[in-house]
């Protein structure tokens, strides 16, 4: 960090980045020549030194004349503007992306001063308003000591915190700095005075939208300062630094401007204008002119021209100053917050220009934190149990709210019954589910008539009515047609969560988890009746123990944590270790549900590749076939098996993969039993350390041969790791190829298909330190791309066509579990650096699509694509993208994954990200410069 905390460094090696090198006005001078010439060399190159170049030196080099006019944004000691170029100045200056609108706006940040009557200095139009003030780039001698000490000085105002009265009189005392001293006075006196008028009304310009386009939104103009223009007398309230510009209508403000809008006129003209393909979105697909011409403030057409100019009105001026947006991404922000705004049920609204040309990265990580979260969040309650019951994925001729109650829970029985009498038209169906074990064919009876299956429910205070009322602890569902509670969604999107501090929600989805252990048996695929007998990878134990660090200190935090390691051990022995998912031959664990018939989730038509030549075999139309063979009135082998596999490959969560297709519930999977190894040394750390080696099993959490009150030690979970550590080694790790493999347990030999999963044994820990540096030094480099960590290896995956379609979860797909996993797992490992660059690859191709596709945060991504890395062609396509105007859910798990990863980025990467930097180009610049 030099330069006041500019990233200046990025500068003498623009040359790698199109994007900056027009403006690097220097790479023309004999003193650059020779920074290049270093870096070529492999020799230091120390940054450019503060008044290095004179206006005489700079007249003596051959590239003068080509950029005189770039000379004038010279910064106060005549050196080369390379800090408006940097990394830091791109991102919070996003939106401008027009090399003349930089231009002006490094010279407005440049230093301002009165020109002194009767004297030509470089940088000064000629005409103009004599009396407006704009930068004194040169001396009229060389710079002087004291021109160094006055430009110091001025980095102090510029950038200090400090009131400006102590600012002002830590000048020096020499004639350039006492003219800046009465100026800067003059105007300390308009701060003070302005101060006096301005309310505390005027909301925090990132605020949620909830608060910004609140119900006294439309009166926010009344509060707002208003800028001067030069027909009128200046108001007492107004802080002025004009620029001139060759205009006298032009002003600048170091109040931030706002705008005055009309919400559904603007919103209407934007959408005609710069939406070509009637989306609603306004992306780089668009071929609208997204062009900006300076209208001025005394002119305005009666209609547009043919460059259709946005413009919208500054709230200082009530309206009348007009300032057009331009560029995709300030575009995409306005329409974004317009939707918004209209939504809030704004006619007229005061916009802070801040929240347009926001640092993507801020803005991001703000929206998820606002907005996305509060957006994904569910309960099942009286207050909206129609909108989560709805279940997109209901084939059934009459869809209805819908919702099963364990025996175990007779008030919640009452609850929802009496919610269904009160209000018929929601036509909530309350049924019972059956005690004891749920079979397969009581599932499949529930097909036609699938439902949500109760959660968690807990007495909260009603602020409205001083009361405690019964309501569902909430949950996070992942976006999109994926409405309910799922298992390792809610893992991955609780690691965002804690760190946005909301534990809260992360401690009930606990909660709900163990609920389901204790009524359901599992954590379930997702709480829908046709999931009853499907689980998800386990994560409980991870998600648990976080929970409990944040809330350890607080009451009840002790047995929180119990009952999550009981309902844990709970799981682990009733369906990871036992039939049909154990494998009695090696020890390791499968991923294998029963079940019968097609998986009803899924679209029957899903399958029709697969079931119509059986239809024709039986003489059957397609329908008639379905529901034969889903009834067991048709017997086929082929078909019991090939859905035996299916259900496998939907409970590992990566549903669909040629590396699990027709064989998954063979396979002893390197995941899945990673987790389970997480699972006993978890347990085992836990029974030590936080229960004195000792953990008594309650009567609802036995399982199997166990007994109440059974004792469980550290010991016991000790010998399970490390006999489950043991057959890893032995059947899932490949000492010649340097990685781990799946094991089929029926061939009996381990698959040769390679998969981003190797990675889930580092994450574990179930790898030793000389297997982690094979995964580093032979794995890693198959699965890096420009995009993080792709899911397979494309040679795995084989080739593709119209018979054989991409799966989601091989090459060239990316998913969030797959970054996390492998970032967490290389840090646990002392790969940092490791760690770092797979975040920022994966953290730069989320922010690039936000910024160039209006917003959008997907599930998954095509990691090979730098462009548009969100349109994928798998048979699923792809969730988070079908939004009209604004995203208000995201994607569960890339929401976490990006607050995730932003704390595992060092600083250079965040300023780097904000700018949209490719990882190549970042390493080039800031590899020379011994940043990293």
């Amino acid at each position: 960090m030099v330069g006041g905390g500019l990233y200046t460094g990025y500068a003498e090696n623009a040359v790698y980045n199109e994007k900056l090198h027009d403006y690097l006005v220097f790479h023309g001078t004999s003193q650059y020549d020779g920074q290049r010439a270093a870096a070529a060399n492999g020799q230091p190159t120390p940054l450019v030194s503060t008044a290095m170049i004179t206006e005489a030196q700079f007249r003596q080099t051959q590239s003068y004349e080509c950029h005189k006019q770039r000379f004038c944004t010279l910064d106060r000691q005549g050196e080369p503007a390379r800090w408006y170029a940097s990394l830091e100045f791109q991102a919070n200056n996003f939106g401008n992306v027009d090399a003349k609108i930089r231009e002006k706006n490094a010279a407005k940040l440049a230093l301002t001063m009165k020109r002194p009557a009767g004297k030509e200095r470089h940088g000064y139009k000629k005409g103009g308003n004599q009396n407006s003030v704009a930068p004194i780039l040169f001396p009229d001698s060389p710079p002087s000591p004291d021109r160094s000490q006055f430009s110091q000085g001025f980095d102090i105002v510029r950038r200090s915190t400090f009131p400006l009265f102590y600012v002002l009189a830590s000048l020096p005392d020499n004639p350039i700095a006492r003219t800046y001293r009465r100026s800067m006075s003059f105007q300390l006196q308009m701060v003070q005075q302005m101060r006096k008028h301005t309310t505390s009304s005027d909301s925090d310009p990132f605020s949620a939208a909830h608060v910004y386009y609140g119900k006294d939104a439309e009166n926010k103009y009344k509060n707002q300062p208003r800028l001067r223009t030069y027909s009128t007398p200046p108001p007492i309230r107004t802080l002025m630094i004009p620029i001139d510009e060759g205009a006298t209508a032009n002003e600048t403000t170091l109040t931030p401007r706002k705008f005055l809008i009309d919400v559904e006129t603007t919103l209407k003209n934007l959408l005609e204008q710069e939406d070509t393909d009637n989306n609603m979105q306004i992306t780089i697909d668009d071929y609208g002119p997204k062009v900006c011409e300076i209208l001025p403030v005394y002119k305005a057409p009666a209609k547009p021209d043919n460059h259709q100019v946005l413009s919208v009105g500054t709230a200082g001026s009530n309206g009348f100053n007009r300032f057009d947006i331009r560029g995709t991404y300030m575009l995409s922000n306005l329409l974004q917050e317009l939707t918004l705004a209209k939504g809030y049920g704004c006619r007229n609204i005061v916009l802070d220009e801040a929240r347009l040309n926001e640092n993507p990265v801020n803005r991001l990580s703000r929206l998820i934190k606002t907005s996305f979260w509060e957006g994904l969040t569910r309960s099942i309650d009286h207050r909206a149990i129609e909108v989560v019951a709805r279940d997109p994925k209901d084939w059934t001729d009459d869809p209805r709210c819908r919702i099963y109650v364990p025996r175990g829970a007779p008030e919640q029985y009452g609850y929802y019954a009496k919610i269904a009498k009160e209000r018929p038209e929601i036509r909530l169906d309350v049924q019972w589910l059956p005690s004891g074990n749920v079979t397969a064919e009581h599932v499949k009876s529930l097909n036609s008539k699938p439902g949500l299956l109760a959660l968690a429910m807990g007495q909260f205070l009603d602020v409205n009515t001083g009361r405690f009322e019964t309501m569902g602890l909430p949950f996070v569902v992942p976006g999109g047609r994926f409405n309910e509670l799922y298992g390792w969604d809610s893992y991955m999107a609780s690691l965002g969560l804690l760190v946005h501090d909301r534990v809260d929600l992360a401690k009930s989805m606990v909660i709900n988890f163990c609920f389901c252990i204790q009524h359901y048996g599992k954590i379930l695929n997702a709480n829908r009746s046709y999931y009853l007998l499907r689980s998800q990878p386990p994560f409980l134990t991870d998600m648990a123990l976080r929970v409990y660090e944040k809330i350890r200190h607080e009451s009840g935090a002790l047995e929180f944590l119990r009952t999550a390691i009981l309902a844990a051990i709970k799981e682990y022995h009733n369906v990871w270790m036992a039939a049909p998912r154990l494998d009695p031959v090696t020890g390791l664990s499968r991923y294998r549900p029963d079940g019968l018939g097609v998986p009803p989730e899924t679209e029957a038509s899903h399958f029709t590749h697969l079931l119509e030549p059986f239809a024709q075999k039986h003489n059957m139309t397609f329908k008639q076939f379905v529901e034969a063979y889903n009834d067991g009135l048709v017997s086929e082998p082929e078909l019991d098996e090939y859905f035996l596999h299916d259900r496998a490959v939907r409970e590992s969560g990566h549903d669909t993969s040629y590396r699990l297709e027709r064989v998954c519930a063979n396979l002893a999977t390197i995941d899945l039993n990673s987790l389970l190894y997480k699972y006993e040394t978890d347990i085992a750390r836990t029974i030590r350390t936080v229960f004195g080696d000792k953990l008594i099993i309650p009567t609802e959490f036995c399982t199997g041969n166990m007994k109440p009150d059974q004792v469980e030690s550290s010991a016991s979970w000790d010998r399970r790791a490390k006999k489950r550590k043991a057959m890893i080694d032995r059947y899932l790790w490949n000492e010649e190829k340097g990685m781990y493999f799946d094991y089929d347990t029926i061939k009996k030999e381990q698959i040769t298909y390679e998969s981003a999963t190797c990675f889930w044994a580092m994450w574990a820990g179930a790898a030793s330190p000389r297997q982690a540096s094979a995964l580093v030094n032979r794995a890693l480099p198959k699965f890096e791309v420009i995009g993080g960590l792709v899911s397979g290896t494309e040679e795995s995956r084989g080739a593709v066509g119209i018979d054989r379609p991409n799966r989601q979860w091989d090459f060239p797909y990316g998913w969030a579990p797959q970054q996390m996993l492998a970032w967490t797992g290389f840090i646990r490992y002392g790969y940092q650096e490791e760690a770092e660059r797979l975040a920022y690859k994966w953290l730069h191709m989320i922010t690039k699509a936000f910024v160039d596709f209006n917003g959008v945060v997907v599930e998954k991504y095509d990691v090979t694509r730098p462009i548009d890395p969100h349109k994928v062609d798998a048979e699923y396509g792809n969730q988070g993208g079908d939004f009209k105007g604004v995203a208000t859910e995201g994607f569960g798990w890339v929401n976490a994954s990006y607050i995730y990863g932003l704390q595992i980025v060092n600083a250079h990467m965040k300023r780097a990200l904000g700018a949209c930097t490719p990882y190549d180009t970042f390493v080039k610049a800031t590899g020379l410069q011994g940043f990293l």
